[in-house]
């Protein structure tokens, strides 16, 4: 099978032909369609999320991948074959991922894809979706609260702006001009231009009081601490890239944490679910051929990527 794999952590991503994967006990194998591209995925093969004790090189690629069940293993009672379905296939102990033709994943990894889209948009959901839904949830967003999202434009900002706005949530986003509009579109009540002086200055200068929450998806740690100072006496300051110092909360009186996604099949439904309803638009950016991913991994790795990407199988 096609397959874009490491060889070696650090090493260059490339298009290898890899044996077909069997599926074991509670397994399922699947012919995927389309692979999400998310920031992970190249941090996996840079070894940053990794041992290699136990990975199993050439390592393939990828976390989120949509597609066809074609076989099951023993006890799996949730899917048979023929069955729709997205999740999650990074597997580093059995050198699988989803930029494959074929991927074997665990049965609660994964859930019926939504009916009403494509495989190549389901595949752009679960991480981030999950991601984002865990946040609106840890963060206890509700009607009438103020949310700060830096970062919302990324595919993960995107999803928790839908998710706040449809919790009765005042939000603000921070956007370039040119995405404004579609910002206010996902249910942005404002947005700030993180590019036209420091973002915290400008939400305070329109919200002397401040905010509820701070959702930070890109902040650095000094940069973290700055933007802490737009959140009320009492509210809650999260980061999804390790720039919470719990020290620092506690000075300034806030309820905060370095966030840890806690992914699930139950997730995964409830998103394909308001997919299909028509509550969560999923915004695809990009769809390229599976053995243009080393290209874009280096995109993404450069921060020069745009949107999100999805590799068609």
């Amino acid at each position: 099978m096609r397959a874009v794999a490491v060889s070696a952590f650090g090493a260059q991503p490339q298009l290898m032909d890899l044996p077909q994967p069997e599926p074991g006990p509670g397994e399922v194998l699947v012919r995927l369609a389309a692979a999400g591209v998310n920031p992970i995925d190249w941090k996996v093969a840079d070894g940053m999320y990794g041992d290699p004790s136990t990975t199993s090189f050439p390592l393939v690629l990828g976390t989120d991948g949509a597609g066809e069940v074609l076989a099951v293993g023993t006890g799996v009672r949730r899917f048979t074959a023929g069955d729709a379905v997205f999740g999650q296939f990074q597997w580093p102990e059995r050198g699988g991922g989803s930029y494959a033709e074929l991927a074997v994943t665990g049965e609660r990894s994964l859930a019926p894809a939504a009916r009403s889209v494509t495989y190549a948009t389901s595949a752009a959901v679960p991480t981030a979706g999950m991601t984002a839904y865990n946040l609106v949830e840890e963060t206890r967003i509700s009607e009438g609260r103020r949310v700060l999202i830096v970062g919302a434009t990324g595919g993960v900002g995107t999803f928790v702006t839908q998710l706040a706005h449809g919790r009765g949530a005042d939000v603000i986003a921070t956007a370039r001009p040119a995405m404004s509009d579609l910002m206010r579109t996902l249910g942005a009540n404002e947005t700030v231009d993180h590019t036209a002086g420091p973002v915290a200055d400008q939400v305070l200068a329109a919200h002397p009081d401040g905010v509820d929450v701070l959702i930070d998806l890109t902040s650095g740690p000094e940069e973290f601490v700055a933007m802490m100072g737009t959140v009320r006496d009492g509210g809650t300051a999260v980061s999804t890239v390790g720039s919470a110092d719990a020290d620092v909360l506690t000075e300034h009186n806030l309820r905060g944490f370095n966030f840890a996604n806690r992914p699930s099949p139950q997730l995964l439904d409830i998103l394909a679910g308001q997919v299909d309803a028509g509550r969560l638009t999923v915004l695809v950016g990009r769809e390229v051929p599976l053995e243009e991913a080393p290209e874009v991994l280096e995109a993404s790795r450069s921060g020069r990527a745009h949107g999100k990407t999805v590799l068609e199988i």
